[in-house]
């Protein structure tokens, strides 16, 4: 069974004042909201089982799903409402309800794209696997020869991780993370001794160097980041120039 975790709790600021009362994942991206989009992506796409974190507004995202019976998905609730554990601690968090035989697709709910998810998934055979691509971003991963993850950095400031890399940098491949990767349920006994709140890839930076996380290259990747309010009518209009085309 194919399964999948789609990151709902965030706070959405950069979306505000819409986010002053609802949360990110129900604002809405030609007429249908933002949690939607993925859910029927994911569907489309084969995966049966679906974890969604949730906080701000939580309740909100319950109600939504119960009005419109899951969207035909064995949907679960992740409920971090009591604390907001960023999305390594979500991940974490969601242990009990994933399938401990399977990969989980993890995708922000902020993210539309064109990418194919099943094939994603299927390619998945490490610890992590992590979509990039060339699209223009500060924050780049960097990975060697084999697409195995070595490192990050912000190109506008020179910084990096590990530190010491960027003696290295000109030796890696850069690439831009697409907010989607698939996470294998045996690298859940390495969160063990990590807080309950941490960022995912921060926990992927550390554990490159004692587990297998690779990257997957799509050159054909369009990719809306839906996160601030000016992307919302860029949103629309991408929807519209890339649904048609869109490999499902």
């Amino acid at each position: 069974m194919k399964q999948a975790m789609i990151f709902a709790a965030g706070l959405g600021t950069r979306l505000k004042p819409i986010t002053d009362t609802k949360p990110k994942a129900l604002v809405e991206v030609a007429g249908k909201p933002l949690l939607r989009h993925v859910i029927e992506k994911l569907k489309a796409n084969g995966f049966e089982r679906i974890v969604i974190n949730i906080h701000h507004f939580g309740e909100q995202i319950t109600n939504y799903l119960s009005a419109n019976n899951n969207f035909g998905v064995n949907i679960s609730i992740s409920d971090e409402r009591k604390q907001l554990l960023e999305t390594g601690g979500g991940i974490k968090k969601a242990q009990t309800l994933f399938d401990s035989t399977s990969p989980i697709l993890i995708h922000n709910v902020d993210i539309l794209s064109n990418a194919n998810l099943s094939s994603l998934y299927d390619k998945a055979t490490t610890d992590a696997t992590l979509l990039v691509s060339n699209r223009n971003s500060n924050r780049r991963l960097l990975f060697d020869n084999n697409m195995s993850l070595k490192g990050w950095m912000n190109v506008e400031t020179g910084e990096t991780r590990p530190q010491h890399i960027n003696q290295e940098v000109s030796n890696y491949q850069q690439y831009a993370f697409s907010g989607i990767h698939v996470f294998s349920p045996n690298m859940f006994g390495a969160m063990n001794n990590y807080p309950e709140r941490f960022k995912i890839i921060d926990f992927y930076l550390d554990q490159c160097t004692k587990h297998n996380i690779t990257g997957v290259v799509d050159n054909r990747l369009k990719l809306m980041d839906v996160g601030k309010i000016n992307t919302l009518d860029l949103a629309e209009k991408w929807l519209e120039e890339n649904t048609d085309k869109e490999n499902k």
